[in-house]
């Protein structure tokens, strides 16, 4: 074991965590061990360090006495953001020197040599772009948690089950700032597809993590003992000489006569202790669902075990997630049914990823569903670009945030037998918002030799959806039984080059049944307004619901980049300056832009269909809250 002086602070030096031989066991779960003495979930944990130190301070001495190493301080939502909910935002300092004075009283009174470790947990607020909490909003508060420890002289840090890698960089750049000879443990939650919950993998998690500052790396809460194996392997893998920290739950959580219950015993967490040492876990406890049992279990297999022995092959049986699918339903979409009813809507577009990760667009999809945004628009490979099938992104979309999706559906690169069966699909997956569009040419995307036939123009597939699916027929006119239900788009552009050849296309579309239309980004308002008075004139009763374009300018340089390049967009000089004025203020500025031409346009459409620049989900937030004020 590692020998400890006994000056009460800075004992453990970094080079000494690198090069641990032999683990330190820390302690387990103290919120579990709580809610077991009868503490609800619903309060302040962190608080009882002031208000209740008995409770905590004997859970800290049972953790000790069951062989615990490494105490961690009641500090784990310590922050300003989360001891706000409970109306102690401004009690950051006094809060966390408390959880650290009360772990060293209960450390000097059980006569050992035992570390304490400065709990650091995720602020409880997503960060831009995904949220709308700044970097450096999350920097100042992460300087005020982490300061407060080192002032009160924790011995090492540890910043845990952190599940945005992004958030996580910047606590441990804090942390290194602030202290640089502290030993720094950065430890990240994983979902059940060993990805974290914005999708990065375990080794892109290890090696960030290291290169940004951390001593060691690790894993905790997650799944139980074999999916963290699993994920310190592929830490280990990555970093071959790395040394890492391992706190697993004691297995899926089950509610069981209103409490929750974790399954795996002590018995089977010693087991593991042991292959954790023998995978590089250097550092290893246990997070939800762990007692003082399991870490005298642990303890208890370790002292068995031999030091850097190797590890036996352990096969780990893996399971696809399942999903589950809605009952078919024949009534009007929710997206529908707020346009009949003559509601202002706000739709936002979305692309798909490039790969199999969806956790940053879900992370997305859920910040603008908490804004208020009524539908998120799913493009189908934008700019020809191969991404994932936009049909799956909207039904996960629907499936895990609740939101209703508009499906974009080209025309462009499928036969009659791929469309019909590419509807079929979208509409088993409860998604039958659609909007019909040619789409762009293979020529300007990766694959220019990609097949770029078609056998319908959007008009054509409007009235096959309209005309065929939604009265139960096929193309052919052979029954394909129960009738879609579909609301279907088309596009409109209000600013066109020729202005006889897009009114006579959208008649066809109005025609075959198109039940509203999106347009084209619009920066000229008197323009888009000239154009839609004069359809009317043309079209004598027009009355199909608009909802325009809006691009939320990100800076002057991405102005510059839509009106010099982009065909179609023309953006007015007075726009150019303002932007240009605005300096580095130009992203807030581009958000009063969009905020003013939707007010312009209001008398004119039914909703705005807004664009984010760069996946500027957070600016799209702030201009959904704007209109809807």
């Amino acid at each position: 074991m590692l020998h400890l002086k006994e000056e009460p602070a800075g004992r453990l030096t970094r080079d000494q965590l690198i090069h641990l031989t032999f683990p330190l066991l820390s302690d387990g779960a103290m919120g579990t061990m709580l809610h077991q003495k009868g503490v609800s979930f619903d309060a302040c944990f962190d608080e009882l360090n002031i208000t209740n130190p008995s409770i905590v301070g004997e859970i800290h001495r049972d953790y000790i006495e069951a062989g615990s190493q490494i105490i961690q301080t009641n500090t784990f939502g310590a922050n300003c953001y989360k001891l706000a909910r409970f109306g102690l935002g401004n009690r950051v300092k006094e809060i966390n020197t408390a959880g650290v004075d009360l772990a060293r009283r209960v450390i000097q009174g059980t006569f050992k040599e035992i570390l304490i470790a400065g709990d650091i947990g995720p602020l409880g607020v997503r960060l831009a772009p995904y949220g709308r909490v700044q970097p450096e909003e999350a920097r100042l508060a992460f300087t005020e948690q982490i300061s407060a420890l080192l002032d009160a002289g924790v011995d090492l840090l540890l910043i845990e089950t952190m599940t945005d890698l992004q958030e996580t960089r910047l606590a441990v750049k804090v942390a290194r700032s602030l202290n640089q000879t502290i030993p720094i443990i950065a430890s990240m939650t994983f979902t059940r597809d060993d990805r974290t919950l914005l999708g990065d993998s375990p080794s892109i998690v290890a090696r960030t993590l290291i290169n940004e500052g951390a001593d060691l790396t690790g894993v905790n809460c997650s799944g139980g003992p074999q999916q963290i194996l699993r994920i310190l392997r592929q830490m280990h893998a990555a970093i071959p000489n790395g040394k890492f920290s391992v706190m697993p739950n004691a297995g899926w959580p089950e509610q069981v006569g209103g409490r929750i219950m974790y399954a795996a015993t002590p018995e089977y967490f010693g087991d593991y202790a042991v292959l954790f040492h023998q995978n590089g876990a250097r550092i290893i406890g246990g997070c939800c669902g762990t007692t003082p049992e399991h870490i005298s279990a642990m303890k208890k297999a370790l002292s068995k075990a031999v030091p850097l022995e190797s590890a036996e092959p352990f096969e780990v049986s893996e399971q696809e997630p399942e999903f589950s699918r809605k009952e078919e339903a024949l009534a009007p979409t929710k997206f529908g049914a707020k346009i009949s009813a003559g509601k202002f809507v706000t739709a936002v577009e979305m692309d798909p990823p490039r790969g199999l990760a969806t956790q940053k667009l879900i992370a997305g999809a859920s910040l603008l569903a908490e804004a208020g945004v009524d539908v998120i628009n799913v493009a189908d490979s934008p700019m020809a670009r191969m991404r994932m099938s936009p049909w799956a992104v909207c039904s996960l979309i629907q499936q895990k945030v609740g939101i209703e999706t508009v499906l974009h559906f080209p025309t462009r690169g499928r036969n009659l037998i791929r469309v019909q069966g590419d509807l079929l699909a979208a509409h088993a997956l409860d998604v039958r918002n659609v909007f019909v569009v040619m789409g762009d040419p293979t020529s300007i995307g990766d694959y220019p030799d990609a097949m770029d036939n078609y056998d319908l123009v959007p008009s054509g597939l409007i009235k096959l959806i309209k005309q065929g699916f939604n009265t139960g027929i096929d193309h052919s006119g052979a029954n394909i039984g129960q009738p879609t239900n579909f609301f279907v788009g088309c596009a409109l552009n209000l600013t066109p080059n020729s202005p006889a050849d897009e009114i006579k296309n959208l008649a066809r579309k109005i025609k075959a049944g198109a039940d509203f239309a999106l347009t084209q980004p619009v920066f000229q308002p008197e323009a888009a307004r000239e154009f839609i008075n004069r359809i009317k004139n043309e079209m004598g009763e027009f009355n199909l619901p608009i909802l325009g374009g809006v691009l939320p300018l990100a800076n002057t340089r991405h102005a510059n980049f839509l009106d010099q390049e982009v065909p179609g967009i023309i953006i007015p000089p007075s726009v150019l300056e303002r932007m240009r004025k605005a300096g580095e203020k130009s992203s807030e500025e581009g958000v009063k832009i969009a905020v003013e031409l939707i007010e312009e346009l209001r008398p004119l459409i039914n909703g705005a269909y807004i664009m984010p620049a760069f996946n500027r989900y957070d600016l799209v937030a702030e201009v959904v809250e704007a209109i809807k004020e």
